[in-house]
């Protein structure tokens, strides 16, 4: 039985609609890296590929010094929060009621993300969503982001699920399946709204592919 859905935010509950790339871009370019220019372009794929990974992780990995990979993490996470500020905000369609549909039926739920935590909450509060999930985390929470399973740990731990089987990792990139596979989740989905496709997720490990995490009451609730 779960008693535990784990869900990935932007690309799964959250539409992305590029706002990632566009921060990316800013972020990127603060640091003398010019839109359209090879070193652009190979950084930009990296992104794509590690879409879901803790945001510092990849700019570390891409600029290879810790002081320019923090001040691109900042300057990345100022650009997403602005333009979230600005409307270009919006729920995944039915996330919300799925969500709700989950809890009514005694299910508990954490909202997960690779962004800063004033990231997630400025995410949170621009759709009216703070008090929506039992409990929210950033890597910075947890210890470790993904592809490490830290978050759904600490969530496994602090909603008191009875064990890690018990819980369902849902999310739009082949880190949260790995994430949810080195949790050890009964049920790993992978969702088709986000930045991967079928054969990234099951190669991933996915336990089911759906069309959205709207279908993921259909699968917990049997």
């Amino acid at each position: 039985m779960i008693q535990l859905a784990v869900l990935d935010m932007a690309g799964t509950t959250v539409a992305d609609d590029g706002l990632v790339e566009r921060a990316f871009t800013a972020a990127i370019g603060a640091q003398g890296i010019e839109f359209g220019s090879p070193d652009y372009d190979r950084m930009l794929a990296h992104v794509r590929a590690t879409m879901g990974e803790s945001k510092i992780t990849v700019f570390r990995a891409l600029l290879n010094d810790e002081e320019a990979a923090q001040q691109a993490n900042k300057a990345f996470e100022t650009a997403y929060g602005a333009l979230v500020d600005e409307g270009h905000c919006a729920p995944i369609d039915g996330a919300e009621d799925a969500i709700r549909q989950l809890r009514d039926a005694g299910i508990k739920v954490c909202l997960t993300t690779g962004f800063a935590q004033t990231t997630q909450q400025r995410i949170l509060s621009a759709l009216g969503w703070r008090e929506l999930a039992d409990l929210t985390l950033c890597p910075a929470q947890a210890g470790r982001g993904r592809p490490y399973p830290d978050m759904v740990l600490r969530a496994v731990l602090d909603l008191k699920a009875d064990a890690v089987a018990n819980v369902a990792v849902a999310g739009d990139t082949a880190y949260d399946m790995t994430t949810g596979i080195a949790a050890g989740a009964g049920i790993v989905a992978g969702v088709l709204t986000g930045a991967h496709g079928k054969d990234q997720l099951q190669a991933a490990g996915a336990t089911h592919v759906l069309s959205s995490v709207r279908d993921l009451p259909d699968l917990l609730l049997v």
